[in-house]
């Protein structure tokens, strides 16, 4: 793989940064720079750079503390500003892990030698098109692009085969987006691979032409779609089920696209073991125990994620990977994101 200039990199996810403040994804964090530690038995100790929140990762990471003996000192933040972190420490960096909620960050440390190559025996838990062709990071749990909608106001059938279709004029005020958070962004840089630059930009001005109503958070926009202040939204599959949980009358549902469709994308949460890593033998590990079953269905279960590991069933009623059929694509390639952000940019949504 192509080398980038860490500097280069480095810019690309400080622009994201800056661009995705207020964004709501499942790996979130504002608690960017406070650190956790918790104690645990002799068994050595590593550092993780964490891009998914204290509250949806802590006690799994505590789980693993308890079960292997192994100290894990935890610093919460942003993904993008995590791995900008790492590049700016460069070989001083304290990171053994770097655990991020989206493939185009690890991407980028990927793409700028910042992280090693992982055992096979990890990889092979996982799907190729979960991790990186190079073996350099692996997905720990699936995140699938949605289109929420309001079922009093629709029915499945009522939606489009294809999420390109609602650029109609029949989907004029109708629709909502949140063009600053980070899973559209990703979602948006799939489309420019899949589609190309001009194909992305008519898709994101059509959805412009036809007045779409925009917020700062996908569960802003789930909510808005329950209301009827909107009929659909873009999102992640799993922002639903949380209202669901609360409220099993919830009165919205998820569209799933699948057959290679670009509403199809499955993006990843994952992680990979940071090149200066001073325990990498316990970096493993740590990775192995988040692969395990007990690991795959926490996310199941807390998070509403998507299982990556054979044998292991989502906590919610959800197709199975291989119906979703994703479209195409090497998700090392949604590194791009400073093309996204240009054009998202051009056509004034940021």
């Amino acid at each position: 793989m192509k080398r980038r200039s860490p500097f280069l990199v480095l810019t690309v996810l400080l622009a994201l940064l800056a661009a995705a403040c207020g964004g709501d994804d499942a790996g979130t964090s504002t608690d960017a720079g406070n650190g956790t530690t918790t104690t645990a038995a002799d068994g050595g100790s590593i550092t993780v750079y964490s891009g998914r929140s204290e509250e949806l990762v802590g006690p799994i990471i505590e789980r693993f503390e308890e079960e292997t003996g192994i100290t894990v000192e935890v610093r919460y933040g942003d993904t993008a500003e995590m791995a900008a972190t790492i590049l700016e420490e460069g070989s001083n960096s304290p990171a053994d892990v770097f655990f991020g909620q989206d493939a185009g960050a690890l991407g980028a440390l990927s793409s700028a030698g910042r992280l090693q190559t992982l055992d096979d025996d990890l990889l092979d838990q996982v799907d190729e098109q979960f991790r990186s062709p190079d073996g350099e990071w692996i997905g720990l749990s699936g995140r699938a692009r949605t289109v929420v909608y309001n079922t009093d106001a629709l029915s499945e059938d009522d939606l489009p085969d294809s999420i390109l279709d609602f650029t109609d004029p029949e989907w004029s005020g109708r629709l909502g987006w949140a063009p600053t958070n980070g899973s559209f962004q990703a979602f948006v840089t799939a489309l420019r691979v899949l589609e190309g630059e001009d194909g992305a930009r008519s898709w994101l001005e059509g959805i412009q032409a036809n007045d779409v109503q925009v917020y700062e958070k996908n569960s802003a926009i789930v909510e808005a779609v329950a209301s009827g202040e909107i009929e659909a939204g873009f999102v992640n599959h799993y922002y639903l089920y949380r209202f669901l949980a609360e409220d099993p009358d919830f009165p919205a549902a998820n569209k799933f696209y699948t057959d290679g469709d670009p509403g199809a994308l499955i993006n990843i949460a994952g992680a990979g073991i940071v090149d200066t890593a001073a325990n990498p033998d316990a970096a493993s590990r740590f990775i192995e125990f988040l692969l395990s079953d007990e690991g795959q269905e926490y996310f199941a279960a807390e998070t509403f994620e998507l299982p990556l590991v054979d044998g292991v069933e989502p906590a919610v009623e959800l197709p199975d990977l291989e119906a979703l059929r994703q479209p195409a694509i090497d998700l090392d390639q949604l590194e791009d994101l400073d093309g996204t952000l240009r054009l998202l940019t051009e056509v004034g949504l940021i």
